[in-house]
């Protein structure tokens, strides 16, 4: 038995939240049932959203190299989104966030158990990001940002930041916080021009053109530990 929106996540329908969201909107039914959120049911049971029957698909891993100007979202009634760089057979769903125009690494998958584990702040995925500010940095900031700084929300996570040019700084950090980053530099006084996540965990966007996607490869899977969990759920 496992929770209803685990099931719904697991089959690529959408994300746990989503599927979360369903159950609360009456949506979901079980063997015909309306399905309360807690519930639990069988992978054999039959699910329906919206009376349509879940399908359960292939898992897909996908690595997109997001351009300016669009929102990462499925769906969005006022701007482009992510998806439409994206064309696969299985309904994918973004991993995180990008903001509009930040550009770079995301992930996209039809996995709700592997986004959940790229998300959830107890694995602490280190992110590497790229960013350009308005004015040389000073090493005073740099020692301040590796040893953590206050923000409204709370100190940061020690940082790993590395200056290549005056203004062209790499950072990396685990932390998720909206635009962290950004605040961080506001912090000092810093304006952020530019924004890049480069790589994920050890997974690096490479060559990947700007718009483009590609399938993780099985390497890449056993690094952000898809390849374990499967061999767990086979045993």
């Amino acid at each position: 038995m496992q929770r209803i929106q685990k099931l719904i996540s697991n089959s690529g329908y959408c994300s746990r939240r989503k599927a979360e969201e369903l159950i609360r909107q009456g949506k979901v039914r079980v063997n015909g049932k309306l399905a309360l959120l807690g519930s639990s049911a069988e992978e054999t049971d039959a699910i329906t959203i919206d009376g349509k029957p879940l399908r359960r698909e292939k898992k897909v891993y996908l690595l997109l190299n997001k351009p300016r100007g669009c929102v990462t979202a499925v769906e969005d009634a006022d701007s482009k989104t992510v998806m439409s760089y994206v064309r696969v057979k299985e309904r994918v769903f973004p991993v995180g966030r990008l903001d509009f125009n930040t550009t770079g690494a995301l992930l996209l998958t039809n996995d709700g158990d592997f986004a959940n584990r790229i998300m959830h702040p107890r694995y602490e995925l280190k992110k590497t990001y790229l960013v350009e500010i308005d004015k040389p940095i000073t090493y005073a900031m740099v020692r301040e940002m590796e040893k953590g700084i206050p923000l409204t929300d709370g100190m940061t996570a020690p940082a790993r930041v590395r200056s290549l040019e005056p203004i062209l700084i790499e950072i990396t950090l685990h932390e998720g916080r909206n635009h962290i980053i950004k605040r961080m530099f506001e912090h000092f006084g810093y304006r952020v021009r530019s924004l890049t996540r480069v790589k994920i965990g050890k997974v690096s966007l490479g060559s990947l053109r700007s718009g483009r996607f590609r399938h993780l490869t099985e390497k890449e899977l056993e690094m952000l530990g898809v390849n374990e969990r499967k061999k767990r759920d086979d045993v």
